[in-house]
């Protein structure tokens, strides 16, 4: 008997991963720019950390809102779809085996063989089957709005916290040089990190990250230098 070849896949990891990677992205480029920004237009130390830490409360309020926003909008749709083939199984449960035969001949299967699979996944767990094989919809990536909004925040505070504890005990002449060169260490790491988490190639994630967050940083240096007292 052929040994079974066994693969460790990460579909459950997608729903938490992809916010989490948003949210610490998102917390070192935004803040780590708004306090390059800021110290770039000549502003004191103080006002720069000060400035900082405003950018890292609402930063993670407004991820956590908007994680949960979207995700529970993507999962109100979900219920209503659910909902919907729930009454189709109940109103015509013969038409439904037949529909998801269907979508088994087009994926490959013959005719008969097709019936045969539907029929006995609908015996098992007909309203799972059709979730899964007609809608779309897994255990594993079902929304979770209060994972997605849990996720970003806390880690869009753990990526805001970086820029913003190097603007504190960095030089008063060098903040920006610190900021810039810790938050780029870290988004290299993330990039790194999130590639090891989700199984994927390690160089674009890495490349794609830092790309972004280095762009963001120069951009926003640039408008500090010429919109602050100095510019």
């Amino acid at each position: 008997m052929p040994r079974v070849a066994r693969h460790t896949h990460k579909p459950h990891r997608n729903s938490w991963l992809r916010a989490a990677v948003l949210g610490a992205n998102d917390g070192i480029v935004s803040t780590a720019s708004l306090i390059i920004g800021v110290a770039a237009a000549g502003v004191d130390q103080h006002s720069v950390v000060l400035t900082g830490t405003a950018g890292l409360i609402a930063g993670a309020m407004s991820m956590a809102a908007g994680e949960y926003v979207s995700v529970s909008s993507q999962a109100d749709t979900e219920l209503a779809d659910l909902a919907m083939e729930r009454r189709a199984l109940q109103a015509n449960y013969t038409a439904e085996v037949a529909e998801l035969a269907a979508i088994y001949v087009q994926r490959g299967l013959t005719p008969d063989l097709a019936q045969a699979v539907a029929e006995q996944l609908m015996q098992h767990d007909a309203l799972g089957a059709h979730a899964r094989d007609e809608i779309g919809i897994s255990v594993s990536g079902r929304a979770r709005p209060l994972l997605a909004a849990g996720s970003s925040a806390a880690l869009f505070t753990l990526g805001a916290g970086l820029p913003l504890l190097c603007a504190l005990l960095a030089p008063a002449n060098a903040v920006a040089l610190w900021v810039a060169a810790a938050s780029v260490a870290s988004l290299v790491m993330l990039g790194w990190l999130s590639a090891k988490v989700g199984g994927a190639r390690v160089l674009p994630a890495v490349g794609r990250v830092a790309f972004w967050g280095v762009a963001a940083m120069v951009i926003t240096a640039v408008v500090g230098m010429f919109v602050g007292p100095g510019g």
